[in-house]
């Protein structure tokens, strides 16, 4: 018998001193044809810069005339491009808007040629989002990458920067405010509380509830079971399928109650007659049928933490998940009962959920919720995107301010005033087709400690620091929500002892985790016991920065 031996790949060698340039998009048709002047308006300035240089840039794959944008939409189309590529090219991958990071990271493994992740220094479509989400997707593959992020393409530093690279050296950025735990002193309390909390998780055991692994291609996001499971931690994985049935069994009253709660809280709906552009009643009600099935659910399996994907699949069944998700991590919410009435579910009690079923942040947030209920500091805790920073201009403080925000799953305790410093505005409906209401709010002025778990070399790691929450005034906050997504919570946030390009060359997520404290001096502890924690549960950890005062942890 013959057999037929496939032909081997051939593909033209790139050029001397010729570059690819790639960009990776959204799943979502309406998203990468919106974003898409943003990106063209980039990749123009890449250009030149790189032409400036004496190197020639080649678009990757073309702009698609039928679907009017230029991004690789798809898993199938990011390995068609690859196919085409020559395999030993350098490769800049330019990010100005969220992309999701499966369709590329196929081709991105096996590239042989150096790879660049390059964003510009905008709020406007979260590309510094989307490029921290596959630099940490790059990290946990165990794939080489440089990259780069700017204001301005024809900034000395950039272009010196970029020439480096594109002569073939590897993009170092000092990390000189990395310090392994070991180096840090822990006081006792601290050591002994953290210790005491990893070997009870490990002991007993807890059930990570998901539903529907992969959200928005977050390969980042997904805890490998071999690694996830020695911390105590064990998936209880979960469809959506599920959730939308649940979510249609529960009635119309009980949903009503669920509202009226909220609302003689002080939580106010802004809502509008027409289902395309506007917050509905009826996407409120669904919103609230919608969490009471799935605190049933996490009763159901016995969760001690709940992620929901909702992106893909539920977006064109259900409106938002993101009411949903910020009542859930808030400690006063309304009460779920059972389905036989005999019994109010998880009362009184956060039930921690991972937005974007991100289970980096989901193990985070159990932690941290143990953590702090066990030293007696709020143990409402969430997380958001790094989406974006600027200097305050309205000259309140002096520092370099961040805008961490996320979509809604915020709990209101972190709002000023609470349920009464809460909003909820319909979603875009360039994502959310079928509306639904965020929590939308300002955090308020206070104490954090901020975290990230990550894979990286197969194992688990954390990076954690301290920060402040800052008031700004509402004209300035205004500014920053016009700039980013006007809809989303927002956090004024200054991270103590690390700058803006630290946090971006260390960062290995578009997520991070954020927890109030009482004090500065509670919140320092509070950041030790979970670096305790965290090192007793395996995982390799560094605090990033310096205390409130400036002080060393070293």
């Amino acid at each position: 018998m013959s057999h037929q031996i496939p032909a081997a790949r051939t593909v033209t060698p790139l050029s001397s001193k010729h570059v690819y340039l790639m960009a990776n998009g959204d799943l979502r048709l309406s998203a990468n044809q919106n974003c898409w002047a943003a990106q063209q308006a980039m990749e123009e300035e890449i250009r030149q810069a790189v032409e400036a240089l004496g190197w020639t840039l080649i678009r990757a794959h073309p702009y698609k005339e039928d679907e009017k944008h230029g991004f690789i939409g798809s898993q199938k189309e990011g390995m068609d491009v690859f196919r085409q590529l020559d395999p030993n090219a350098p490769i800049i991958v330019a990010e100005a808007v969220w992309q999701y990071s499966h369709h590329i990271l196929s081709g991105l493994i096996s590239h042989r040629g150096k790879i660049l992740t390059l964003a510009n220094w905008s709020g406007t479509w979260p590309g510094l989002v989307g490029m921290l989400n596959l630099n940490g997707s790059l990290t946990k593959a165990g794939a080489e990458y440089s990259t780069l992020w700017t204001e301005d393409f024809g900034d000395a530093q950039f272009k010196q920067q970029l020439a480096s690279w594109l002569s073939g050296e590897t993009i170092r950025h000092p990390l000189e405010h990395v310090i392994p735990l070991e180096k840090v002193s822990v006081d006792s309390p601290e050591k002994e509380l953290g210790e005491a909390l990893a070997n009870q998780l490990k002991s007993e055991k807890a059930i990570m509830g998901v539903f529907d692994e992969g959200c928005m291609g977050m390969f980042n996001a997904i805890i490998p079971d071999h690694l996830l499971n020695p911390t105590g931690v064990f998936k209880e994985r979960l469809s959506q399928s599920a959730l939308y049935y649940e979510t249609t069994q529960v009635s119309d009253e009980q949903a009503r109650d669920v509202r009226k709660w909220m609302e003689d809280r002080g939580m106010t709906f802004q809502t509008g007659p027409k289902h395309s552009e506007d917050l509905t009643d009826e996407q409120i009600l669904k919103q609230c049928k919608m969490y009471i099935a799935a605190v049933r659910i996490a009763d159901d399996f016995g969760c001690d933490t709940i992620g929901i994907q909702y992106q893909q699949g539920l977006k064109d069944l259900l409106p938002a998940s993101d009411l949903v998700e910020g009542t859930l991590n808030n400690g006063d919410r309304p009460p779920v009962v059972s389905r036989d009435g005999q019994r109010v579910l998880y009362e009184g009690e956060p039930i921690p959920h991972f937005n974007e079923v991100d289970e980096c942040a989901g193990l985070d947030g159990l932690m941290t919720y143990r953590l702090h209920k066990a030293m007696g500091q709020p143990p409402e805790n969430t997380l958001h995107d790094l989406r974006w920073g600027d200097r305050d201009r309205s000259g309140t403080v002096d520092d370099y301010v961040w805008v961490f925000e996320i979509s809604g799953s915020v709990p209101p305790a972190h709002f000023s005033g609470g349920w009464k410093g809460a909003t909820s505005v319909r979603q875009p409906a360039m994502y959310f087709p079928n509306g639904g209401g965020t929590i939308k709010g300002i955090s308020k002025p206070g104490e954090i400690v901020w975290s990230r778990i990550y894979v990286e070399d197969n194992r688990l790691k954390m990076d954690l620091g301290r920060a402040g929450v800052v008031e700004l005034p509402l004209e300035e906050t205004e500014r920053r929500w016009q700039e980013t997504t006007p809809q989303w919570p927002i956090m004024h946030a200054v991270t103590y002892g690390v700058s803006r390009d630290q946090m971006m060359a260390r960062h290995k997520s578009n997520h991070i985790q954020v927890a109030y404290a009482n004090s500065a001096e509670e919140a320092d502890k509070a950041m030790l016991a979970k670096a305790a924690m965290a090192q007793s549960l395996g995982m390799e950890v560094a605090v990033c920065g310096t205390r409130k005062e400036g002080v060393s942890w070293g």
